[in-house]
């Protein structure tokens, strides 16, 4: 099996994916934001994650956007690849291409079309599958938001033991269901949490990192959390953990990734336009936006209205 380059840990950017006027991959942009977000201090990127608009991507602009960052992200950090899919012959299919364009590691959100038969044993087959099966090594990821249904923590536990897996990416938010996964770390297996909101607490819990959307805004408010907890000083990190919660909660939840994308355009990286059936979020959304990450971020960092 291969072995990640570098260590599961630390906060990464669940990076969106920027598109030109005429809605082609922008490979560009794409290389520049990274190179923001990695000289901002983060540990790692993901993309073509949920953030990313993974599901309306095709595999061209897949294996563009992969070979456009490859290059930006070194070795002392990690660039982790969303592959899954409703089939887990299409998943493993994309985790072999990934590895080959050079992916440390790839996400795998869990199948949840039938939702209803998602069963855990289901979840085991899958996993076991495309672990089996992926020359790079495999990051579970459960977001109840989009599957309607969590990873169960008990697979969770078992699938750790697999050579080849080696961690979860969880965005529930939901502390039980955390603790349930944190079962489950060891020296090989890392939990991340990729619940803004409750960054703080999911750190304090035992999770090793974080892949967080609203990290492509502000890398800097979840290294501030990040370091708070590390020295033992969660209270120091309070105002960024409310930063945090701001973006997740006023921009992710009210306008979605079209917002996000807003939000990146605001804080100077390049975000632009959504690609339907997502529409770009109207003047009055992006003021408010503006508003918003202007009041998280450091003013010289957020670009006045186009």
């Amino acid at each position: 099996m291969a072995q990640a380059r570098a260590v599961l840990g630390g906060m990464f950017a669940a990076t969106v994916t920027p598109f030109d006027g005429n809605g082609t991959l922008d490979r560009d942009a794409a290389r520049r934001n990274v190179r923001t977000l990695l000289d901002a201090g983060l540990h790692g990127v993901l993309l073509a994650g949920s953030t990313g608009e993974a599901a309306l991507l095709d595999q061209t602009e897949r294996d563009g956007l992969l070979q456009a960052v490859r290059d930006e992200v070194p070795s002392s950090r990690f660039l982790l690849m969303g592959v899954g899919t409703e089939s887990t012959r299409h998943t493993i299919a994309r985790a072999k291409h990934a590895a080959t364009l050079g992916a440390d590691a790839v996400l795998v959100v869990a199948p949840h079309y039938f939702t209803a038969l998602m069963t855990p044993a289901v979840q085991r087959a899958h996993y076991m599958a495309v672990a089996d099966a992926s020359p790079a090594p495999v990051v579970l990821y459960s977001v109840p938001a989009f599957m309607h249904y969590h990873l169960d923590p008990d697979v969770v536990c078992e699938l750790a033991l697999h050579d080849n897996i080696i961690g979860i990416k969880d965005s529930s938010g939901n502390a039980e269901w955390r603790n349930g996964y944190l079962r489950a770390r060891s020296a090989t297996f890392a939990v991340m949490t990729g619940h803004a909101p409750s960054l703080t607490s999911a750190l304090g819990d035992g999770c090793v990192g974080a892949v967080l959307a609203a990290a492509c805004i502000a890398p800097s408010l979840a290294l501030s959390v990040a370091q708070s907890v590390g020295l033992g000083h969660p209270e120091d990190g309070a105002q960024a953990q409310e930063g945090l919660r701001r973006i997740a909660m006023e921009i992710a939840g009210v306008y979605g990734v079209p917002g996000l994308k807003a939000g990146v355009d605001a804080a100077g990286m390049i975000g632009g336009a959504p690609r339907l059936p997502l529409t770009p979020v109207l003047e009055e959304g992006r003021s408010a936006i503006r508003a918003i990450v202007g009041s998280v971020l450091p003013e010289s960092v957020v670009v006045a209205a186009a």
